[in-house]
């Protein structure tokens, strides 16, 4: 039963999810809590595994999932349910795409679809610093984080700024996981 689950759940969250991974991230979570998979704390660790190991993390989380909780066989049936449905509407869209690229209609809703998406990642980006920074209206602020949070901000933007270059987020990622660790274990 626990395959079935993890195949209509990760089919459902690769079917309707649209503008990537970080748009996927809410539904997701949705579909981990449905079926009890995970708990809040656990899901925002596994997100920020996902995120900072190799791969997509719209690939990374259902596989991590499925291997939690049905093992190997889990993981594969949970990857190759959050692809499929990728990998179909790939084919269908390069099949038809060229016909009406072109049509008015087809460039307005591809324009509302990217807003849309714009919208997802930035509530989503949003929740997750809220979360993690426990700046919900029930938890006590973790200075810490919100200061780790505000200082790599500032780094990022400030290099865009300063050195005129975008910093390599490989390099974000290092940097922060590193001074994690120096601040959190003192």
């Amino acid at each position: 039963m626990i395959y079935l689950n993890l195949f209509i759940g990760f089919m459902e969250v690769g079917l309707l999810s649209f503008g990537g991974a970080y748009a996927a991230i809410p539904l997701i979570k949705e579909v981990v809590m449905a079926y009890g998979w995970m708990d809040d704390e656990m899901l925002a660790y596994m997100i920020a595994i996902s995120e900072s190991t190799p791969g997509p993390i719209m690939v990374n989380m259902p596989t991590y999932v499925g291997s939690e909780k049905a093992g190997m066989l889990g993981a594969l049936i949970a990857t190759a349910a959050v692809v499929l449905p990728a990998f179909i509407i790939i084919l269908l869209i390069m099949v038809v795409l060229n016909k009406f690229i072109q049509n008015r209609f087809v460039k307005a809703a591809l324009g509302g679809l990217k807003a849309c998406i714009i919208g997802i990642i930035l509530v989503t980006g949003l929740s997750m610093m809220i979360k993690n920074c426990g700046l919900a209206f029930n938890d006590r602020p973790d200075i810490i984080s919100l200061g780790l949070t505000c200082v790599f901000s500032l780094v990022y933007f400030g290099s865009r700024i300063i050195v005129k270059k975008r910093m390599h987020p490989i390099l974000l990622i290092c940097l922060s996981a590193f001074a994690g660790i120096v601040v959190y274990s003192l």
